[in-house]
């Protein structure tokens, strides 16, 4: 006679989840999944909120720059006006004041390429020396970088006035140029992504096929540096581009001005009275007009600068 024993449930049997590892049970996983798609639609609402933040300004100043003076203050600001003067409006952009618009645009992109080459071309070449020599007060240069990032630019624009009139040369072309070359940021950056696209044993390859230090920057390095130098030249164009307090403070040539400063000086004219004429059209038409590069080199650039800003991310 044989008897058969069922086995013995233990308390920590009774407690186990269900069959199928540790998945949670239904009611769970659902509410979590309703959880995840209120937080993924709360980011998309966030995320809508910031584009129509972002782009409502630009609309704004497309559409106006549409419109007359009068119709400036008598239409909606919204919307269009009963009549089209975008070219007449440009046309008086550019003729205003025998062209001091087009003077004003030539320095702001003379200030903008020469500063961002030359201050990019700088952060590549500190850039690669940081990360790939070695040499005596290394650690201290940068240390020396990475706090001058934290320094905002406003903070040195005193200072830098005061020693440029030191040496004579505010209200001159290269009183905005030479700070344009200074880019702690780019510095950085350049340093970060140089230790990790450019390996070690390429350089000494190159080394010992006979190149010499600037042959392997040039010829090697720099081609595997592109993408930040791309990253770099657009982050350095753009501050200078849009930069504002160092030119108003260190020029009073107004042939000097780049558009920033003059445009603002433009409309303070007419709001304070010194010139009669309402040309609220003509700074509206010209600040569309000055983004119209900046979008040309981001649409340009835009390749370079996506992958720059992925350097690092996966460790291979």
């Amino acid at each position: 006679m044989s008897a058969t024993t069922e086995p013995r449930r233990t308390p920590a049997a009774d407690t186990a989840p269900p069959r199928g590892g540790d998945r949670p049970p239904a009611p769970a996983r659902t509410r979590r999944r309703r959880s995840r798609r209120r937080t993924s639609v709360l980011l998309q609402a966030a995320m809508a909120l910031m584009v129509l933040y972002t782009l409502l300004p630009l609309y704004w100043l497309a559409v106006n720059s549409t419109k007359t003076n009068g119709e400036l203050f008598t239409s909606n600001g919204l919307w269009f006006g009963s009549e089209f003067a975008l070219w007449d409006n440009i046309v008086t952009t550019v003729t205003y004041q025998d062209g001091i618009y087009l003077t004003w645009l030539f320095n702001t992109a003379l200030y903008s390429i020469t500063g961002a080459v030359g201050a990019t071309l700088i952060c590549a070449l500190g850039g690669y020396a940081l990360a790939k020599f070695d040499f005596p007060g290394k650690r201290a240069v940068r240390a020396v970088v990475f706090g001058a990032i934290t320094i905002p630019a406003t903070a040195l624009a005193i200072p830098t006035f005061l020693l440029f009139a030191e040496l004579g040369i505010t209200d001159t072309r290269m009183a905005i140029i030479i700070p344009a070359l200074v880019s702690p940021f780019g510095l950085y950056l350049m340093t970060v992504y140089a230790a990790d696209s450019v390996p070690d044993s390429l350089l000494e390859a190159a080394r010992i096929d006979g190149a010499g230090p600037w042959t392997t920057f040039w010829r090697v390095a720099f081609r595997l540096l592109a993408p930040g130098v791309a990253t770099v030249l657009l982050f350095n164009l753009v501050h200078t581009w849009n930069n504002y307090f160092l030119p108003l403070i260190m020029l009073s040539d107004p042939t000097l001005y780049p558009l920033t400063v003059g445009l603002n000086q433009l409309n303070s004219q007419v709001t304070t009275g010194a010139n009669l004429e309402p040309v609220y059209n003509v700074v509206l038409t010209g600040s569309l007009l000055a983004i119209v590069p900046l979008i040309v080199c981001f649409l340009f650039l835009q390749r370079y600068w996506q992958s720059g800003l992925a350097a690092g991310s996966v460790k291979q």
